[in-house]
């Protein structure tokens, strides 16, 4: 007999569901009820910029040093198990920056009455940021930290024409309960519920009720003779409110279309044609629909996809939503809103902006956020490891093929130094954290300050994505892609490639790929010279020998033999033979052995012992120093000649085997790079 599925009933099913949760989540009760929350937790009656900014702590902060500058990065943003293929890398510092605008517009300094507008290139990530933010407002209003709550009118069967025949009538732009309470006594109320301190950040319980919930609210006071008590209480009831895009509750979205179909009353709601007849007047708020997407979106978030693209009618109602907090419906008077307004655009648009003279209000009541590529190798390629996880993909992909990429793509998006002596490929690694002989962290300052436009021009993310796609679905390989299918893919795109407008950029960036090709180069030779040399107890008796006689020379000492006993002057010899290898010159050694023991006399004193490791120019100069003399014992340059004897074979398959154990290689991509190596060696191209 078959076994029962988990999930084959009903029932199965329906375990899955958390109805505690589900009432939570639906809660109703009365005004008073409201009002002993606002006492427990004064959070309900936040600011959509208030909410928005605490949402974003509660996910955490890393604070961490960059250049002798302390960088905060934001969780929210950052962090891949939460967000997925939205996990944001390499601009900490520009989210910084929105984050500390987010922050004084909570605080009421001036910010939340602006248009927050991200700017940059294709591909940047704004959209993403966006997402991001209104994806987080959705789950944050299902918490108790962020929850909130709006209101329903209940009305019985002899009132229900005064909300056009409908006896519970849900408040259309979500206001918060306050609202019922007017606003010549609220501040006394709320003052009452609320100590002054209950919150980091001034309470800002601004505006009245939307013209539909005025105008029940006014019929109900007539009703009952101007009792304010009993209109709450016999017709108010609170709910939770839950944001979400899908059903249009806190959420907007604004996409511009072509100019000939753009209209206004898609952002402010429009007249419901059909219910004219039904209360003799356009002007009657029964007889209209406050569904534009300022509507929906308030207490929470509005995105203007391509702000920049707006007809310009659309265009005002965004100076009076900004400064004022206020719209204006057709047929209506102004409406408060509270929300974040935020839009993205290129750098074409913007500059069209810059130049339109009659955008100026538009202009001084917008703050703009330049969010650039990444200029960082080690987090650009973060980006093409998410996308490309050798846990969701079939093939191989070989080490290297995505720094490759990563590389090419962070130098495209450099400005060349204006300094003769730097390359552009060794800025790339001062960016990268990297040391590079004869520069600083004051360097690395210097030349971001001169490079005004780094990162908002080169090659895009997406462009690499899709080559590397490319070459994933083709049949070519054998279940395995290496660095060289990924660079001729990308090379042989730019032919095609839709944004790059001149022949010289094109070059440009061909040229770029040659000095990757160099990198690579250099790269795998050290990794397999490193397989070759893989005996760390070597290399550390190596070490040991070399810092004695560094010590005794620095010291004006002698060395012990510790076969002979004998005291002997330090052997200049094997510490030049080693120095040479990371090309350290006669002039320099004094500097370079002081250092050292500065450095380890400094280790010392902090209770730590020194490790080779610790200093990578020493580590490199070691292993090359063993390799060479090891490298006779294993010929690679016999792979090339294709003769490979027995002994030889055995010795190759050591080293096969320690790239594949330790270095992430595959049995094809392995070979591949011994032979690419071998070829190297082979027509003596070996800079060490």
């Amino acid at each position: 007999m078959a076994e029962d599925k988990r999930f084959g009933t009903l029932s199965d099913i329906a375990a899955l569901h958390d109805r505690e949760e589900y009432r939570e989540l639906n809660w109703t009760g009365t005004f008073g009820d409201y009002l002993n929350i606002v006492k427990e937790d004064p959070r309900v009656l936040r600011t959509a910029y208030q909410r928005m900014y605490d949402m974003i702590l509660e996910r955490g902060v890393d604070v961490y040093m960059d250049q002798k500058k302390e960088i905060k990065r934001y969780m929210f943003f950052t962090d891949e198990e939460n967000n997925g293929p939205d996990a944001i890398f390499g601009i900490d510092i520009p989210i910084q920056r929105l984050v500390n605008i987010i922050k004084g517009a909570a605080y009421g300094y001036g910010p939340e009455r602006r248009i927050l507008l991200l700017h940059g290139p294709v591909g940047s990530s704004k959209s993403t940021i966006v997402r991001l933010l209104k994806r987080g407002l959705e789950q944050y209003t299902r918490t108790e930290a962020g929850r909130m709550y709006t209101f329903d009118w209940i009305l019985p069967p002899e009132l229900a024409h005064i909300a056009g025949g409908e006896e519970v009538f849900a408040c259309p732009m979500h206001e918060d309960p306050v609202h019922l309470i007017p606003e010549r006594w609220r501040a006394e109320v709320i003052g009452s519920l609320v100590p002054e301190d209950a919150l980091p950040y001034p309470l800002h319980i601004e505006g009245e009720l939307d013209p539909a919930c005025r105008f029940i609210y006014r019929e109900l006071m007539a009703h009952y003779d101007g009792d304010w008590e009993k209109v709450i209480r016999n017709h108010v009831r609170v709910r939770r409110l839950i944001f979400s895009e899908k059903d249009r509750v806190g959420i907007g979205t604004f996409q511009p279309k072509d100019e000939k179909n753009q209209d206004s009353t898609e952002l402010t709601g429009d007249i419901n044609y059909r219910k004219i007849a039904e209360f003799g007047s356009d002007s009657d708020p029964r007889a209209f629909n406050f569904d534009g997407e300022f509507n929906v979106a308030n207490r929470g978030i509005i995105e203007f996809i391509e702000i920049l693209k707006l007809d310009v009618a659309f265009l005002y109602d965004l100076l009076g939503a900004t400064q004022e907090h206020k719209i204006k419906p057709k047929k209506f008077p102004q409406t408060d809103i509270d929300e974040v307004i935020i839009g993205h655009t290129n750098e074409a648009e913007y500059n069209k902006l810059l130049q339109n003279e009659f955008m100026e209000a538009l202009r001084d009541r917008t703050i703009k956020v330049d969010i650039p590529y990444i200029t960082k190798v080690s987090e650009e390629v973060k980006i093409y490891r998410k996308t490309f996880d050798q846990r969701r993909i079939r093939k191989h992909i070989a080490p290297h093929t995505l720094d490759v990429a990563a590389m090419w793509a962070v130098l495209t998006r450099l400005e060349e130094p204006k300094r003769q002596d730097l390359t552009v490929v060794q800025k790339m690694k001062l960016y990268d954290g990297r040391s590079v002989p004869g520069f600083t962290v004051d360097n690395v300052k210097e030349l971001r300050k001169e490079a005004s436009r780094e990162g908002l021009d080169g090659i895009s993310p997406r462009y690499i994505q899709d080559k590397i796609s490319n070459v994933l679905v083709s049949d070519e390989d054998e279940g395995c892609i290496n660095p060289f299918m990924v660079m001729s893919e990308l090379e042989k795109g730019l032919r095609a490639h839709s944004l790059i407008t001149s022949e010289e950029e094109r070059e440009r960036y061909r040229e770029l790929m040659a000095y990757v090709r160099e990198e690579y180069e250099e790269l795998v030779k050290k990794e397999v010279q490193r397989a070759i040399v893989a005996d760390e107890e070597a290399i550390a008796r190596l070490c040991a020998n070399y810092i004695d006689n560094v010590k005794a020379y620095t010291q004006g000492e002698k060395v012990k033999n510790k076969y002979t006993g004998e005291y002997m002057e330090p052997d200049e010899k094997i510490m030049r033979s080693i120095e040479e290898k990371v090309g350290i010159p006669e002039p320099r050694k004094d500097d370079f052995r002081r250092e050292l023991m500065n450095y380890i006399g400094a280790l010392a004193l902090e209770g730590k012992k020194f490790h080779y490791s610790m200093n990578e120019r020493l580590q490199r100069a070691l292993e090359l120093k063993l390799f060479e003399d090891s490298k006779d014992a294993i010929k690679l340059t016999s792979l090339v000649s294709g003769v490979v004897d027995r002994e030889e074979q055995e010795k190759i398959e050591v080293i096969k085997t320690r790239l594949i154990k330790n270095y992430g290689y595959c049995e094809i991509c392995a070979t591949d790079v011994l032979q690419y190596v071998a070829s190297i060696f082979a027509r003596g191209d070996t800079k060490e």
